[in-house]
């Protein structure tokens, strides 16, 4: 156990560290109620962009700093080797360290590809899943529906004096090679994250800034990329699934959620309208209700199950 729990618990509100397969692994824990593991994205992100206030007064919301994003928690092959079997098995770990039943696993972005391939080889652990902003696929496709995605961005925004920055910041993506080339990536291709970021830019300014990232490669340590397709596997997925989708989301776009919500047995279909990757933060009531009321329910029916 680690010492920061001795006292207070795994599950006690504020910060927690335990080490597992000689890696730090650090969580925040907020609210009460059922236990929802939220995982971030990037993958290099932050943790912190995704608390949700809406949620964590209904559920204990645990924020998990995924491997590598701190310093402390880097592996020995650090930028490569962070697979999402790598990721998942971080995520097992914590959930055993948890200790708490009817464990459901929010993952964001890059974190809800973690978040299915954990529904897929991990699904004892999870009473549900709720894959917010991902997609069944990566490599070329996933690629050039964003391409796609992006173009329709610019031309509704042609002319706002922002655009340029943005574009830029896409057209380094491929190419970033350091902390600092991820962070400014990042920060600079954020306006397109959101349905109407420059209407309420005062209000996101500071999200923006308090951005941090770190450079993740995506190969695993013998640098071969981790490529992904899960459209097989997902359609024998018997793990309650929920899926978000941004209608205005440039890079995991409305199409994987459809496609994600067909793919998946009964799965339940959230399309948040007014959103693009951060409906979160875009639309947090109707957010928050869905996933709430997706835990409860899963909630319910394990405990009378028993």
């Amino acid at each position: 156990m680690n010492t920061s729990d001795a006292h207070t618990g795994p599950l006690s509100p504020g910060t927690h560290t335990f080490r597992a397969d000689g890696v730090l692994q650090r969580y925040h824990v907020q609210g009460n109620g059922p236990v929802c593991v939220a995982h971030s994205g990037g993958p290099g992100i932050s943790w912190d962009y995704l608390r949700m206030p809406a949620l964590e007064e209904h559920l204990t919301m645990v924020y998990v700093e995924p491997i590598g994003t701190a310093e402390d928690s880097r592996l020995p092959s650090h930028p490569h080797g962070y697979t999402r079997e790598r990721y998942s098995r971080a995520l097992e770990t914590l959930i055993e360290h948890l200790g708490a039943a009817d464990i459901h696993l929010l993952g964001h972005s890059h974190g809800a590809f973690v978040a299915a391939y954990h529904a897929l080889h991990r699904s004892g652990q999870l009473a549900g899943v709720v894959l917010y902003e991902g997609a069944p696929v990566t490599g070329p496709e996933h690629g050039a529906e964003a391409g796609r995605m992006v173009e329709a961005f610019a031309a509704k925004h042609a002319g706002h004096p922002g655009l340029p920055d943005v574009l830029a910041a896409f057209g380094a993506m491929s190419a970033i090679s350091s902390d600092e080339q991820t962070l400014a990536v990042a920060r600079g291709v954020l306006p397109s994250y959101f349905a109407d970021y420059w209407g309420h830019a005062e209000r996101l300014a500071p999200l923006r800034d308090a951005l941090r990232a770190v450079y993740i490669s995506g190969l695993a340590e013998d640098l071969k990329p981790d490529v992904i397709d899960d459209r097989a596997g997902l359609k024998d997925l018997r793990v309650p699934a929920l899926v978000i989708g941004g209608r205005h989301d440039v890079i995991c776009g409305p199409r994987w959620a459809l496609e994600l919500h067909e793919l998946i047995p009964d799965s339940q279909l959230l399309m948040l309208e007014n959103s693009g990757h951060m409906g979160h933060i875009e639309e947090p009531e109707l957010f928050a209700d869905t996933v709430r009321a997706f835990v409860l329910r899963n909630t319910a029916v394990r405990d009378n199950a028993v």
